[in-house]
């Protein structure tokens, strides 16, 4: 049977469709598109009538692949910028009426538990690795801790890349004193979030979003995007650090043309890479791995597979 998954974030709207035979897993589709729902809800405390239109817009086009594909389940996932704001209940009633797709507004900490899920997937459930997955995604960075595929702690916080770059960067390229501010705030929100004796001793950690994506996509030059040279990227602080600096000195329009980069994400990458590296520092980590799986295929199983 296919089904599929959509991720409605604070950032990105993306799609997968797959197909399930017994235990085997097959992705056919996987699409993703940069809709900044999360648009001013840090400060007006809504969703606003332009980035809804960019969302509907974008499931206009994911309807028809759905229904070409005959997907017999369909769910939303809706995150950060939805159970933020004040109107996000309502936007989950369109998504089920409208385009059929089963909703379900994630509370943060069920989102820090399918993006585990997500990432450790592929991982034996042997292994007894203390594992940490990173999500940065535009509204939101979950940390997940883990050991065997057993979760250990995890929690939502109110750090992203849509929500710091609002708050912080306005000069174009942003000034040492806006990056500094930004990460004196998402250096703040983790620290805050997680327990002092949680911070060490981790022996993986995994990387998963568009900002980690990205900056192995930048590092490999890669032209066009390619998932299968992404997945399992190893990123190293020194590496990421180099990479930051690089792109926070350009303007806006020169970091639309980084190669490995999609033009849509230059606007946030800057405050993501911040974000990356207060996680890094946080947890004591020299490096993390990237993956392409995350709280899409933590949906696909814990909501659809383990239902059927």
């Amino acid at each position: 049977m296919n089904v599929a998954v959509v991720d409605i974030g604070s950032n990105t709207t993306r799609l997968l469709i797959a197909s399930i035979d017994g235990p085997q897993v097959a992705e056919l589709v996987r699409r993703t598109r940069v809709t900044r729902l999360g648009a001013g809800v840090d400060t007006a405390g809504r969703l606003r009538d332009d980035a809804i239109g960019r969302v509907l817009e974008t499931l206009d086009a994911y309807r028809a692949e759905i229904q070409a594909h005959g997907c017999e389940r369909a769910i939303a996932v809706m995150t950060s910028a939805v159970r933020d704001a004040a109107n996000g209940s309502e936007l989950a009633a369109v998504v089920g009426d409208r385009y059929g797709l089963e909703p379900h507004v994630l509370p943060g900490e069920t989102e820090a538990r399918l993006t585990f899920l997500g990432a450790t997937g592929g991982i034996d459930r042997s292994d007894r690795t203390r594992t940490l997955v990173i999500d940065i995604g535009g509204g939101s960075t979950e940390l997940v801790l883990g050991t065997g595929g057993e979760i250990e702690f995890r929690v939502s916080t109110q750090a992203g890349v849509v929500r710091q770059t609002e708050r912080h960067l306005h000069d174009d390229p942003p000034s040492p004193a806006e990056l500094e501010r930004l990460a004196e705030d998402a250096r703040g929100v983790l620290s805050a979030s997680v327990p002092g004796e949680l911070r060490g001793g981790v022996g993986r950690a995994i990387a998963v979003a568009g900002t980690a994506t990205s900056l192995a996509a930048i590092a490999q030059r890669l032209e066009p995007y390619d998932a299968a040279r992404v997945q399992g990227y190893v990123l190293s602080r020194a590496e990421s650090e180099r990479m930051l600096d690089e792109l926070a000195r350009m303007p806006l329009e020169q970091r639309r043309g980084v190669p490995g980069l999609h033009p849509d994400r230059a606007p946030t990458i800057v405050a993501g890479a911040v974000i990356l590296l207060e996680a890094m520092s946080l947890f004591q980590l020299d490096q993390v791995e990237v993956s392409e799986h995350d709280i899409l295929y933590g949906a696909l199983s814990d909501i659809i597979i383990a239902a059927l």
